[in-house]
């Protein structure tokens, strides 16, 4: 489950195209007080929520002013009785480049418990965290966290139908790496109303969780909030579904269908 909520919410983060990174719009698409809410379907069944938040931090690394963003998903229904999932996580950034200094997660999955930290050095490439010191391929290196939010503030305009991209980001105990494509614009119907969407699919590694020939999907709002709307990834039994329950403290409108 923890997997499957990942995916949905964080794999849009895009960071090469064409070998070259994509530059950041003049201003975050994002400010503090934003706060994200999400449910997570398996069938008609809601298995899981989520709530994404941008807070103001107290805290700076190098002397830097951070954003605070914190990320809790939690179990519910019947999912909760069986199978009971209360997980944290918070990543510290900077308020201008949108890197990450600090990550950590707190994992409470039935009986499972797992705490992680890491500090990211971007200029010398270095990720050290309680599994180990890592070295980044390249000087902007993510946790899923910071790699969400920092994607939503890219410059998409020249983007193209069957672009595709690469990802990086860092989790566990390697960095790793994902491709994604741009598949075009759709309008999908949700809670907040018909909003018109980006459509991306990115790739999966079948396993346990995925069949060979499962596809992802996620839409994000085709407005200047990059808000993801509704995310779809087929699994060995069936699908699983996030949709947006409600969008507050948004920096710009929503690209609602007249």
């Amino acid at each position: 489950m923890r997997k499957l909520f990942l995916l949905a919410v964080f794999f849009i983060a895009v960071l090469n195209v064409s070998g070259q990174e994509l530059p950041l719009t003049k201003e975050p698409v994002f400010q503090a007080g934003e706060v994200l809410q999400y449910k997570l379907k398996y069938g008609f069944i809601t298995a899981a929520e989520g709530t994404l938040q941008v807070l103001n931090s107290d805290l700076k690394f190098d002397n830097q002013p951070t954003y605070k963003l914190v990320v809790d998903a939690r179990t519910s229904g019947t999912f909760d009785v069986f199978y009971k999932i209360r997980d944290h996580y918070d990543s510290y950034i900077d308020k201008k480049t949108l890197l990450p200094y600090f990550y950590q997660e707190n994992v409470r999955e039935a009986k499972y418990r797992r705490q992680d930290k890491a500090r990211f050095t971007q200029t010398t490439k270095k990720v050290v965290s309680n599994r180990g010191n890592f070295t980044a391929p390249t000087d902007q290196t993510f946790d899923l966290v910071s790699a969400y939010y920092f994607s939503r503030s890219l410059d998409i305009a020249k983007m193209k139908v069957g672009d595709t991209f690469k990802l990086n980001y860092f989790l566990g105990e390697k960095i790793h790496q994902l491709e994604i494509k741009y598949v075009g614009k759709e309008v999908v119907d949700s809670k907040l109303g018909k909003i018109r969407c980006l459509k991306f699919s990115p790739s999966i590694e079948p396993g346990r969780i995925f069949r060979k020939d499962s596809n992802l999907y996620l839409w994000i709002t085709d407005d200047g909030n990059r808000v993801p709307v509704k995310a779809q990834v087929e699994i060995l039994v069936g699908a699983v579904t996030m949709e947006i329950k409600s969008a507050d403290g948004l920096k710009y409108p929503l690209a609602k269908e007249k």
